[in-house]
């Protein structure tokens, strides 16, 4: 049961980051009456998709540490470094880009820079979990 825990939860980081990007933030822009109403939903479901990020990496990091007693193979090692990569581009985003925007600074360099950053959170998800894949055995 344990060996599966590293894929589930890389599936989950890669397909609510998926969701909330590109289904549930286009439908608000797509739907409210105005932009900035639109802006404002778009924060707090990007909020709270950094906490599932944060969340989903951490039981990644702390499962693949207590697999270390075993020996981790190859694809796991490399898993762990898109899982640390995403991990801190979810953490810049919300902490360093998302105030920036909030508060109207620069508004488009700084919706680029988020929009870049959580694309390569979205890479980083996406490999991981394309690593974790690609190293199970058939049932």
């Amino acid at each position: 049961m344990f060996e599966r825990l590293p894929f589930f939860f890389a599936a989950l980081w890669w397909g609510s980051l998926s969701a909330i990007g590109f289904m549930a933030v286009p439908m608000l822009f797509a739907n409210l009456p105005t932009p900035a109403l639109a802006g404002y939903m778009a924060a707090k479901l990007f909020a709270a998709q950094t906490w599932v990020s944060i969340a989903c990496c951490a039981m990644l990091l702390v499962l693949s540490k207590r697999r270390q007693a075993e020996k981790i193979e190859e694809w796991a090692q490399a898993a762990i470094g898109f899982v640390i990569a995403g991990m801190l581009l979810a953490l810049l985003v919300q902490y360093g880009v998302s105030p920036k925007i909030v508060a109207r600074e620069n508004l488009k360099l700084w919706h680029g820079v988020g929009t870049a950053m959580y694309a390569l959170q979205w890479g980083c998800a996406a490999g991981g979990l394309w690593r974790l894949a690609g190293g199970r055995k058939p049932a």
